[in-house]
Order: C-alpha cells, then structure tokens, then sequence
C-alpha cells in the first residue's frame, strides 16, 4: 500500500467540561481552551478519534508521520497539555457494540507539556514534568490480566510499597523521554514519525528525541488541554488532582496531518 497523507479532522470527536470551548479556526486549525477556576473543579478540552472504540480498533498503526505547528495561551499553563499517539490506557469506556474497555498500561509517543505539580516518568533519569517528547511502551497483555493486581492497590497508599511498586511498574513499562528547550507560547513545528521499532521526534526541524522504545500499536490521536496533575515520585509519594488556574487557557493547533503508510 502507499503512502496516504490526510487530515483527519473529520474524525475528530469533541470532550470537553462546562465552560471549554473547542473552536475551528481554519482546515485542521482549532483552539482548545478552558476557563479560569480553583483547584478542585476538573476543566478539560479535547479533540480525538478513538472514542468508545475497543482499543483493537483505534485507527492508527505505524509506520507513520503526525505533523502540526501548535502554540499556547502561556509558557506555563497549570496541568497539563498536548498532542500525540496514545492508547487512553487508565480509563474506563462503554464500546460500541457492548462490552466495557478496562484500564490498561499505557503505549504512547506524543508531545506532552506538564506543570511542575506533575511528575510523570517512573525512570529517575528522565525528565518527568516541563515540555517533553515522550513514549512508553507496554506489554501486549489482555487489559483483564492487569484486574489481577486490584488487591494490591490499597498498597500504593504507603510510601514504602509505593517505592516498591514503581521499581516493578518500571520493568514492566518501558520509556523514553527528552526535554524540549523552547518557548510553548510562540508558534512551533512539531513532528514525530513512527515505527514498529522506533520513535523520531522533530521540533522546528531539528531531532530532538530518536527512541528504539516505540509503542504497541494501535493507536489514538488526541490533542487536549487540561487543569490536572498526577505525581509518582522516586520516594514513593503519590500525589493526583486539580490545579487552579487563575486565567483561562488554551492552546492553538494548526496544519494537522496524518501521513500513514
């Protein structure tokens, strides 16, 4: 099969709190914005493509190119945000046709941008909040096996086993991770290719992270912006919620495409 370049706008889905907005500001151009609010109150808008599909079904396999030039509202947006692959591992879903999608371990590579309040790599010698280009990959389990380790989760709650618990998780999930130096506030060209065996991220051009731990496919697009925050430190502590965020946020994306083998 050849190579098909699309956009694919027209499977994009809306998710998004009281408040957010989602609008298009040209062909595949939108801006994603939440409201102002305190801490407590979940805000998030998002766009994506894989909604209740079953995760056998989500649309995107390598190899691949995702391309787009993206901005946002600050430099330092409280929460999180971004755009990229991943496999929406940690929540539940009612699937077309029936049946219940479970939780699972994450497969992801995307541009991901987390407040400081965050701290999400499980490796301690990996940037884990700031502006990143990431990927993890997990193993291809059925997502009932992991309902095996339910019992073991009041466990995370003390800091000795949440140690313990994230040397094992780190075996299990592997990743990959660089800092991005730049100014997300100002416009940028993003671009990450993929494939079965590796990951290339490019901003403004340049590589900035060439990765052999690429994800399981498939995949799911999404672009989101949000007020939360999850932390998993090298002490065991473990921290989840919602930030304040005294001005309204959004980010812009511009340009999306797919180019898929």
């Amino acid at each position: 099969m050849g190579e098909m370049a699309s956009s694919p706008e027209s499977n994009l889905r809306e998710r998004r709190t009281r408040g957010a907005h989602l609008t298009g500001i040209g062909p595949a151009a939108w801006r994603l914005g939440i409201p102002a609010g305190p801490a407590g109150q979940y805000r998030l808008a998002q766009l994506d493509d894989y909604g209740r599909l079953p995760r056998s079904a989500f649309p995107w396999r390598p190899p691949l190119t995702l391309s787009l030039r993206g901005r946002a509202s600050a430099a330092n947006l409280p929460g999180t945000w971004g755009f990229g692959l991943w496999n929406d591992p940690f929540g539940l879903a009612f699937v077309k046709g029936g049946g219940l999608r479970l939780p699972s371990l994450p497969d992801a590579a995307w541009f991901f941008f987390a407040s400081p309040s965050n701290y999400l790599s499980l490796r301690d010698d990996l940037p884990a909040s700031g502006a990143l280009a990431a990927t993890f990959r997990s193993p291809g389990w059925p997502a009932h096996l992991y309902l095996l380790g339910t019992p073991a989760l009041p466990l995370i709650l003390w800091r000795r086993a949440a140690r313990w618990l994230r040397a094992r998780a780190r075996r299990l999930v592997q990743q990959d991770a660089a800092a991005l130096q730049l100014n997300p506030s100002e416009w940028h060209a993003y671009r990450l290719d993929w494939c079965s065996d590796n990951a290339v991220f490019r901003l403004d051009g340049q590589i900035v992270l060439e990765t052999e731990i690429s994800p399981r496919g498939p995949l799911g697009l999404v672009l989101w912006v949000d007020n939360q925050y999850a932390a998993w430190t090298p002490d065991g502590h473990l921290a989840y919620g919602t930030l304040a965020n005294p001005d309204s946020a959004w980010i812009e994306i511009e340009g999306l495409q797919v180019h898929a083998s």
